[in-house]
């Protein structure tokens, strides 16, 4: 049994920034600087983010991180890569680079703190093959309980190339969890009006995970893999409002797969997924477990992020999160084992 088992609240969604990545993805980074007065930077490739302090933070720092955890009542958190540095779109040599060294790492970070944390992978999903291998290893090699991905690559999520990925996920009997990264740091720019605001985080990142979730179940990859488990962030974003909407369309237009024709086929396949509670409010929450249930849901908190919970200690998750992570993560069970 996992030592992570025992926790009553385990916390999903909770990134972490490596010292030991930086530059490991070559000129394209990952680099941290401050300006001359004092404002900290994070470049990756051509991209910078300003005022976001990662040293001295719960992001880099282990035992911050931990002594947070306790004071919000946290007895378990799994570690997932900072979005920012995805590199799902740069050359596969120095995607593959960063990703074995993140990994590295990060399997020795939750070595250290086996009954309080542990690790999805980063993985170069420009290479199918590449990520396979890398999650094998991952997973067979360190230890690691899983994955986390993008949204956005260069072959789609429903892409018949990504199904060497979602093979190995099943093989080795783990889950994906998809989250958003902002577009534009590596690859393909988004929408310009996303640009003011933060937009492209409050507003992009519930667009993607949609889109996200449409592809899942509009291009098959659930009726192919039925075996898979793949968690969204953010409560599938604005999956839950567009559910009603995703549906009929799965019923009426002519691209629509006939498996997807049927009254409650296409909610039969969403309540297949899984998300994560981080979502802000309680009424998308309560809008998304009337149409999905409660069986695929599991604690988030975005830890020591900007729309984290200000005070999870006051707010404790109800019990059935934790034992649906359990689940998910396999916790209390033998995985499969198999070989790429």
């Amino acid at each position: 049994m996992n030592p992570l088992a025992d926790a009553a609240v385990i916390d999903l969604h909770a990134h972490v920034v490596l010292p030991q990545t930086l530059g490991a993805a070559g000129r394209f980074g990952p680099e941290i600087g401050q300006h001359p007065d004092g404002t900290p930077w994070f470049r990756v490739g051509d991209w910078r983010l300003d005022g976001v302090r990662y040293r001295g933070s719960p992001f880099m720092d282990p035992e911050l991180r931990l002594q947070r955890m306790d004071a919000a009542g946290i007895g378990a958190q799994i570690l997932s890569p900072n979005p920012l540095t995805y590199f799902h779109f740069i050359p596969v040599a120095e995607a593959v680079a960063f990703c074995r060294r993140h990994n590295d790492a990060l399997a020795a970070l939750v070595a250290r703190h086996p009954h309080r944390l542990g690790g999805l992978a980063a993985l170069p999903v420009q290479d199918p093959a590449a990520a396979a291998e890398e999650l094998f290893r991952a997973v067979g090699e360190l230890g690691l309980m899983g994955a986390a991905i993008g949204t956005d690559m260069p072959h789609p999520l429903d892409d018949p190339a990504m199904d060497r990925l979602y093979a190995a996920c099943v093989a080795l009997d783990v889950p994906l969890f998809i989250h958003p990264g902002p577009a534009g740091i590596d690859g393909p720019p988004g929408d310009p009006n996303l640009r003011a605001y933060d937009l492209d985080v409050v507003a992009g990142f519930a667009a993607q995970e949609a889109v996200a979730v449409a592809r899942l179940i509009f291009g098959g990859v659930l009726d192919r893999h039925p075996r898979l488990d793949i968690c969204i962030s953010h409560g599938g974003g604005a999956t839950a409002v567009l559910a009603g909407r995703m549906a009929r369309a799965a019923r009426r237009r002519p691209w629509a797969p006939a498996a997807l024709r049927p009254d409650g086929a296409f909610e039969e396949r969403l309540a297949r997924l899984w998300f994560d509670t981080h979502m802000n409010s309680d009424a998308p929450l309560a809008l998304l477990t009337s149409i999905v249930g409660t069986d695929r849901l599991v604690y988030g908190t975005n830890f020591a992020g900007w729309d984290a919970p200000d005070d999870p200690a006051g707010h404790a998750p109800a019990p059935h999160l934790a034992e649906n992570a359990r689940r998910l993560l396999r916790l209390r069970g033998q995985r499969r084992s198999a070989q790429p």
